[in-house]
């Protein structure tokens, strides 16, 4: 009884937090000759009102500052990172400082051995040009042999890291510490994702190679409160609600809220405004518009 009790009250949860937004709204439009392929977005803790974005693999070492809108701000490159296929980028903070935390962790051809987190500290200024150089890595495997991620998220009150898998079916999350000993890491297994709907056999019939990846996840990140995990396919997002005291592993097992949006070339990126009050949802491809959810009055 009270895992059911759990489990309900995780449902009414999602489902409250879905029905507490609005309609995907039109934000801006990328049209930055640095961001050709944005495949992750975070919110500036230190600098408001700013987003850092990436691009995918080989197109260098550089983190992007934007504004809500998509326009440009600066260009900055990061010395020591090695960007191989760069799919994920997360703010938080910790011990009072703002980090960025950049996730090397594409492989869409399922054969890297290892794997690179890079924990990068917000620059105290924004100017296009400067350097940013990691203030820690985690290097890391899985347990069970290679898989692609594009969508990671900071859970920085616990310590830890979360990576979700993307063509897995259903979507496996794993865990990671945040600070963890010298050595290489091996990601643990938390859950399954509860409620990533696949596609119909109309849909795969219909397109066999675009109808089954529009399911496959690509982005996550963690309210400020830490307690919302919005992670994103092509075609929607969905809200995962911890309950105070809850594991992921249970809140991830629940129905998720769904937010749902108009098509985009191949949405990658997603982030929460520093206050939590809306979700900015990237593409990959230029032009390529960027859209936001609000929180309702």
């Amino acid at each position: 009884m009270p895992r059911l009790f759990i489990l309900l009250a995780a449902l009414f949860a999602a489902d409250a937090s879905a029905s507490r937004w609005s309609q995907a709204e039109y934000a801006g439009l990328f049209t930055d000759a640095d961001l050709e392929e944005v495949s992750g977005l975070a919110a500036s803790r230190a600098h408001p009102g700013l987003y850092w974005a990436h691009n995918d693999g080989g197109n260098g070492s550089k983190l992007v500052a934007i504004k809500g809108d998509g326009s440009h701000v600066a260009t900055l490159e990061v010395d020591g990172a090695k960007n191989t296929d760069w799919e994920d980028i997360d703010s938080f903070d910790l011990d009072g400082k703002h980090y960025l935390l950049v996730a090397d962790t594409g492989d869409n051809g399922g054969i890297r051995e290892m794997l690179t987190l890079y924990v990068i500290e917000e620059p105290k200024r924004v100017r296009d040009g400067d350097t940013l150089r990691p203030a820690w890595s985690i290097e890391f495997r899985w347990p069970d042999g290679a898989r692609d991620c594009e969508a990671t998220a900071v859970d920085a009150a616990n310590s830890e890291v979360l990576l979700i898998s993307k063509k897995r079916v259903p979507p496996e999350l794993f865990r990671l510490p945040l600070r963890p000993a010298d050595g290489v890491q091996t990601a643990r297994l938390v859950s399954t994702l509860g409620g990533i709907a696949q596609p119909s056999e109309s849909a795969l019939k219909e397109n066999p190679v675009y109808g089954r990846y529009r399911s496959q996840i690509s982005g996550a990140d963690l309210s400020p409160n830490g307690r919302v995990l919005a992670v994103l396919n092509y075609h929607s997002v969905h809200l995962y609600v911890r309950a105070p005291g809850q594991d992921w592993s249970e809140s991830t097992a629940a129905v998720p809220g769904i937010l749902r949006f108009p098509w985009l070339p191949q949405a990658e990126g997603i982030a929460f405004s520093v206050d939590g009050r809306s979700l900015l949802v990237g593409s990959e491809q230029q032009p390529a518009p960027l859209l936001i959810f609000r929180v309702s009055p």
